[in-house]
């Protein structure tokens, strides 16, 4: 059994999924107001609902990022802690692989821009293909930061929250509805577990892409 969290994407999402990636269990709450509230009475609930322990979890997934700096640090704190108290691996996936991932399961598409809002007139980018039913990056810059406005070089459609913030391509297609839950972000997790296997506490990282997210936009210079 996989675990699979994300505090990340505005929402409070978890998923039990079996070792052949079948969903077991999934719950998603939206709204990022209660999710240090939530999330850990989510995942006991989730664990007696199935009658399971977290000793008969395999590995931790959780969204690492980038995105909203609050829900970064909410999901990996609560994924480390587990990982320690119960000797657990842990497999960290990029929100931006995940919003692909969604783009193909919901539209069935297969080369994709993934854009989330990273705020400051900025957006979280990067440029995915399907390899083996798994979206996978084929840039060597995996993750960016990009400006508004910014055009993209193909005229591949664009996923995320952040797919209106730049400046589109004739015919180019958006889908900015895209919000992946904890069962995508468990599937390419479980894809990844596979080839590479997890990690500990201590190398399960959040990934911010601004060396600087954690201080006050005042302290950043921005305002």
């Amino acid at each position: 059994m996989f675990l699979a969290i994300d505090t990340v994407f505005d929402q409070c999402s978890i998923a039990i999924l079996g070792r052949d990636g079948e969903v077991i269990f999934s719950q998603t709450e939206k709204g990022k107001r209660e999710q240090t509230r939530q999330i850990l009475p989510m995942i006991d609930a989730a664990l007696q609902a199935n009658q399971l322990k977290l000793a008969d979890i395999q590995a931790l997934i959780f969204n690492r990022g980038p995105g909203a700096f609050s829900g970064i640090r909410i999901n990996t704190a609560v994924v480390q802690a587990l990982s320690v108290a119960h000797d657990l691996p842990c497999v960290g996936v990029s929100s931006l692989q995940v919003i692909a991932q969604a783009a193909y399961q919901e539209y069935g598409i297969e080369s994709v821009y993934s854009a989330l809002d990273a705020r400051m007139q900025q957006v979280y980018f990067g440029q995915y293909s399907l390899v083996d039913d798994i979206m996978q990056s084929v840039s060597t810059e995996t993750e960016q930061l990009l400006d508004y406005d910014t055009q993209t070089e193909l005229n591949f459609a664009i996923a995320g929250n952040g797919a209106g913030l730049l400046t589109l391509r004739d015919g180019q297609r958006i889908y900015e509805s895209v919000v992946p839950d904890a069962t995508v972000i468990g599937q390419v997790g479980l894809a990844q577990f596979r080839e590479t296997g997890g990690t500990d506490a201590a190398h399960a990282l959040p990934k911010y892409l601004r060396n600087q997210a954690w201080k006050t936009l005042k302290e950043q210079g921005k305002a």
